[in-house]
């Protein structure tokens, strides 16, 4: 028999990443994993029970190859012949951390639950953030080419 958890089970932790020299891609998959509540043995798909992620200097975090000048994210105005282009280099500049938010966004599940996952995901430039007093876990990334990923 299945056994799901009910609302008043579900407890929430804070986790803290420093994206210093890490790949986006790889720190998504690792981020979105957690906002699923992925890395809990209560996972069920159909609920929101995952944990919050603190990302900070996202000033810092690097595409592999050539992408950020080549790689190109597409949107529509609504209006006919309205698509249009950037690359993460443009994005970049004007809000750092919407490369990642884009890149988590695209691996979690479209539709109300998706949208209501994202909020815990909190991008921050610089070393300080407004959620201390939540005390996160710092989840370390030495290298993410080689998996090595610990908690403390």
């Amino acid at each position: 028999m299945t056994k799901f958890v009910k609302k008043d089970q579900i407890s929430c932790s804070w986790y803290e990443i420093d994206a210093k020299n890490a790949v986006v891609g790889r720190l998504a998959t690792v981020i979105s994993k957690i906002i699923r509540g992925k890395n809990k043995t209560t996972y069920t798909p159909h609920m929101d029970h995952g944990d919050f992620v603190v990302v900070k200097n996202i000033e810092q975090i690097k595409f592999t190859g050539k992408k950020f000048q080549n790689k190109k994210y597409y949107r529509h105005t609504g209006h006919p012949g309205g698509i249009k282009e950037t690359t993460p280099e443009k994005i970049s500049k004007k809000k750092p951390g919407e490369t990642l938010k884009l890149a988590v966004k695209r691996m979690l599940p479209g539709g109300v639950l998706g949208r209501k996952q994202l909020t815990k995901l909190k991008i921050y430039t610089g070393n300080d953030h407004p959620h201390t007093a939540q005390n996160p876990k710092v989840i370390k990334l030495y290298d993410l080419n080689k998996k090595n990923i610990t908690n403390n």
